[in-house]
């Protein structure tokens, strides 16, 4: 098993306590409801609906992994990914991810299934961002 680690960060407008909420404390109300094209609901079958590694309020940042699902493609053993939403001088802040992708014995992973990660992780996160700005009390 061998392990893929990439990093990745995204800028916003948005206040990070503000974006922490909507991003990572509200996701599984929010997130169905801005990508109704791409997820329908989220459902808590069982605990807190995952494996939430750590969640900190205050410094916002937030762990979690996945060790089941179709997430995982079939090529990975889990998934681990660390969030931190960083504020910036100017009001708004960086989302800051890393994502360890722990692959099933000798899998491999191309760059354009990297690039094709990567570009929904961002695009979810700018989704957010986006309706945030267009509803200013959410």
């Amino acid at each position: 098993m061998g392990a893929i680690t990439y990093d990745m960060e995204i800028p916003s407008s948005i206040p990070a306590p503000r974006m922490f909420k909507a991003f990572v404390l509200d996701a599984d109300t929010l997130i169905p409801k801005i990508l109704s094209q791409a997820i329908k609901s989220v459902e808590i079958l069982e605990g807190d609906g995952g494996r939430v590694d750590a969640v900190d309020k205050e410094n916002f940042t937030y762990s979690y992994s996945i060790i089941e699902g179709d997430a995982l493609m079939g090529l990975f053993e889990s998934v681990s990914y660390h969030i931190k939403i960083v504020p910036t001088l100017d009001g708004g802040s960086i989302c800051k991810n890393r994502s360890i992708y722990h692959t099933k014995g000798d899998a491999q992973v191309t760059e354009e299934e990297i690039k094709a990660g990567k570009e929904k992780a961002s695009g979810m996160f700018k989704a957010v961002e986006a309706y945030l700005l267009a509803n200013p009390d959410a």
